[in-house]
C-alpha cells in the first residue's frame, strides 16, 4: 500500500486519541469541574456535534482548496483546539474547545477517504479506507489507554497537552508523506456539489450510519462507569480493558475492509446484525469480570467492522466531486450518531432503568439501521431496472 495511506493513518491516530480519551476520564473531569458524570458525557456529544457542524461549514469555506492543503489545515485546527482544551478554565470553555477541535474531524476523514481510494486499485478501495481508519483504532490501543493513565496520574489536562504534541507530529508526517495535489477538490461551486445530498440513496446511507453509531456510543460512552460500578473493577483496571477494546477495533476495522472489498452490501448488513447481538449480550456479560472483558473485545470488533463498509457504501452512492462532500457528511453522520448515543445513554441512566440497561437499549438501534439499509438496498434494486427499461427503445416488432 502507498506510504501516503500511513500518513493519513497518522492523522487519524491523533484525532482518534482526542475523540475517545475523554471517555476514560469522565470521572476525573466531572470531579475537577464539579459537574455530573452525564454532563461530562455531553463533552463527547459536543465534540460529535462539532463534527456535524464542521462538515458543511468547512465544505463551504474550503471547497476549492487542494487536498493536501486542506488536510494540513485540518491538523492545524486540531492541534490548536487540543491546546485550548488543556487550558480551559471551566466546563463551558472545555466544551467550546472540544467543538473547535471537532471542526477538523469531518473534513479530514472525508477528504482522507477520497484520497485513500484514489491511491489504490478499484478492488482495494475499502481496504484503503480501513488502513486510514487503522490510525483511529491504534489510537484506542495505544493512545487512549496511555491518555487515560496519564490523566488519572497527573490530571486530565496533561492528557490534552500530550494530544497537542501528537497533533504536531501527525502534521509533520502528513506534510512529508502525502503527495502534493494542486488540483482543487471541487471544480464547480460548493452549492452544486451539495446537490448530492438531495439523492435519496445517499440520504438513506447517511441515516444508516447515524443509527448504527447511536448504538455504538450509547454503550461505549459509559464503559468506565459500567466497569467500575457494575462489574466491580477498580479505576486502574479501566485502561487495560480499553486496550482489549482497542485490539477489537483493529481486528474489526481490517476485517470489515477486507470483506467489503469482496461483497460490500452483505458485509455492511451482517456487521449491523453482529453489532446488535454483541451489545445485547454485553448487558449480561458485565456481571462477570471475565465475560465482561471478552465481550468488550467483541464489541470493538463488531463496532469497527461497520466503518469501512458504511463509508464505502455512501461513496458508491455519490459520484464525481460529490463523493468528497458525501464522504465528509458521512463522517459527520458517524459523529451525529455518537452525540445522540451519548445523550441516549445518559437518558437511560438518569431517567430510565439505569446504568446496567444501557447496552440493552443500545442494541435496539443497530437493528433499526439494518432495517433502513435493507429497505434502501431493495428499493435501489427495484428502481434501477425500471430506469433502464424506460431508456430502451420500443421493440419494433
Amino acid at each position: 500500500m502507498p506510504l501516503a495511506l500511513y500518513a493519513l493513518a497518522a492523522g487519524a491516530f491523533g484525532i482518534g486519541v482526542t475523540e475517545f480519551v475523554i471517555m476514560g476520564l469522565l470521572l476525573e473531569v466531572s470531579a475537577d469541574l464539579q459537574v455530573s458524570i452525564s454532563a461530562a458525557g455531553l463533552l463527547i456529544s459536543g465534540y460529535a456535534l462539532g463534527v456535524v457542524v464542521g462538515a458543511p461549514l468547512l465544505t463551504a469555506l474550503t471547497g476549492r482548496w487542494p487536498r493536501k492543503t486542506l488536510l494540513i489545515a485540518m491538523m492545524v485546527i486540531f492541534t490548536i483546539g487540543n491546546a485550548a482544551c488543556a487550558l480551559a478554565p471551566d466546563y463551558w470553555s472545555l466544551m467550546a474547545a472540544r467543538v473547535l477541535t471537532a471542526f477538523a474531524h469531518a473534513s479530514f476523514f472525508g477528504i482522507g477517504s477520497v484520497v485513500a481510494t484514489s491511491l489504490v486499485a478499484p478492488d482495494k478501495k475499502a481496504s484503503a479506507i480501513a488502513i486510514m481508519f487503522t490510525g483511529l483504532t491504534v489510537a484506542n490501543i495505544l493512545g487512549v489507554p496511555f491518555g487515560t493513565w496519564l490523566g488519572q496520574a497527573f490530571g486530565w489536562r496533561s492528557t490534552f497537552w500530550a494530544v497537542t504534541l501528537i497533533g504536531l507530529l501527525a502534521l509533520a508526517v502528513i506534510v512529508w508523506l502525502v503527495p502534493r495535489d494542486d488540483a482543487p477538490e471541487a471544480d464547480g461551486s460548493w452549492r452544486s456539489d451539495l446537490a448530492v445530498l438531495g439523492r435519496t440513496p445517499v440520504l438513506l446511507g447517511l441515516l444508516t450510519t447515524v443509527l448504527s453509531w447511536v448504538g455504538v456510543f450509547a454503550g461505549f460512552t459509559y464503559i468506565a462507569p459500567i466497569l467500575t460500578r457494575i462489574t466491580g473493577f477498580s479505576e486502574a483496571a479501566v485502561s487495560p480493558i480499553l486496550l482489549v477494546f482497542g485490539a477489537g477495533l483493529v481486528v474489526g476495522n481490517l476485517l470489515g475492509g477486507k470483506l467489503a472489498d469482496r461483497r460490500l452490501v452483505p458485509t455492511m448488513l451482517g456487521s449491523l446484525i453482529a453489532l446488535s447481538v454483541v451489545l445485547f449480550a454485553l448487558t449480561f456479560a458485565i456481571h462477570d469480570r471475565f465475560a465482561a472483558v471478552a465481550f468488550i473485545g467483541l464489541f470493538g470488533v463488531a463496532a469497527f467492522a461497520t466503518v469501512a463498509p458504511l463509508q464505502m457504501w455512501v461513496l458508491e452512492r455519490a459520484s464525481g466531486a460529490g463523493q468528497a462532500i458525501a464522504s465528509s457528511f458521512n463522517i459527520g453522520a458517524f459523529n451525529l450518531g455518537n452525540a445522540i448515543g451519548a445523550w441516549l445513554g445518559g437518558v437511560v441512566i438518569d431517567y430510565g432503568p439505569g446504568l446496567g440497561a444501557v447496552t440493552a437499549v443500545a442494541a435496539l438501534v443497530p437493528l433499526a439501521a439494518f432495517a433502513v439499509a435493507l429497505w434502501s438496498q431493495r428499493r435501489e434494486t427495484r428502481v434501477t431496472p425500471a430506469r433502464v427499461a424506460v431508456s430502451c427503445p420500443a421493440d419494433p416488432l
